[in-house]
């Protein structure tokens, strides 16, 4: 029996109270920090959630106040519909909402204009190919939250960024492949924004104009490879319908028997250590620390 990911549980529940009534128009529904609460999930599990009700037409946005239930048809669909108007931003969002639940595979044209309710070659006249559109998606996502000043102190500044750009994979679990190429870099006012704010931040260092942009790689590339996991850990945990936890109590009897013959003893005392937490939230901390006592050489012997 396959167990279906928990956002889709979430969203059957919420789509239930809907159409019961207990969720009239114009309410609020479950916000992503109350969803987390009530079913005891992860942020991006209940933004998924949220995206899969607005794609079913059921909730919209609602600037200032929230996520709100749709008013019905006559006919008992959802308002506009098929008959609102397209335009790139409207199909960019409707993407963004199908790659943050499904993921970017699950992307295509046709796939899209399944869900706007239009056919694909609607799409094309606003949008020339897929290609096209994640860059589209990529620059959305990207001037969704802005960075700020630049900090004085270099280190505090690429610090600042790492974590942003952290929150934006965290956000879009999709974006970390998607901008996995480095002699392809995607060409996106507000993703070179976040390179040129980085630059900025290193502009007193004394480092020379090429060190500064293989700072900027470095770090970028140490945040993708974090943003990379979460994606492969997510997708593992929708695949198996399993906790990490429950995955590690599943295969412990292996290990176990593994490390009982005695040829891995320094690894079994570092699982065995007080104090050891295998999560990438500890993994990207201490990782980025050592990224930026790195730099920070390289500073101190160029200012030398």
């Amino acid at each position: 029996m396959t167990t279906q990911p928990p956002y889709l549980a979430i969203t059957a529940e919420i789509g239930r109270r809907i159409r019961s009534g207990e969720l009239s128009p114009g309410d609020r529904v479950p916000s992503t920090r109350a969803i987390t609460r009530e079913w005891g999930v992860a942020m991006a599990t209940a933004t998924k959630a949220l995206a899969a009700l607005r794609r079913e037409g059921l909730v919209r946005p609602e600037p200032g106040v929230g996520t709100v239930v749709v008013a019905a048809t006559a006919a008992g669909g959802p308002a506009g519909g098929a008959a609102a108007g397209l335009s790139r931003e409207r199909i960019v969002r409707a993407a963004l909402e199908l790659a943050d639940a499904e993921g970017l595979d699950a992307l295509s044209m046709r796939r899209l204009g399944t869900a706007l309710s239009t056919s694909t070659m609607a799409l094309y006249r606003h949008v020339p190919g897929k290609g096209e559109l994640v860059r589209l998606m990529t620059d959305a996502v990207c001037g969704e939250v802005p960075m700020g000043p630049v900090p004085a102190d270099w280190r505090t500044g690429l610090e600042h960024a790492a974590r942003w750009l952290r929150g934006v994979y965290a956000r879009h679990r999709w974006m970390a492949p998607a901008m996995a190429s480095f002699t392809r870099p995607v060409a996106a006012p507000n993703a070179m924004a976040y390179t040129e704010w980085v630059l900025t931040a290193l502009q007193g260092t004394g480092l020379t104009a090429a060190q500064k942009i293989y700072t900027h790689l470095t770090l970028f590339a140490y945040v993708q490879g974090v943003g990379l996991a979460d994606d492969l850990e997510e997708r593992a945990r929708q695949d198996s319908g399993i906790s990490d936890g429950e995955w590690m109590e599943r295969n412990e009897p292996r290990f176990d028997a593994i490390q009982s013959a005695g040829s891995y003893p320094l690894l079994t005392t570092l699982t065995e250590a007080d104090g050891f937490d295998l999560s990438l939230e500890t993994l990207f901390e201490f990782g980025l620390r050592r990224t930026l006592d790195g730099i920070a050489a390289l500073i101190g012997e160029t200012s030398a």
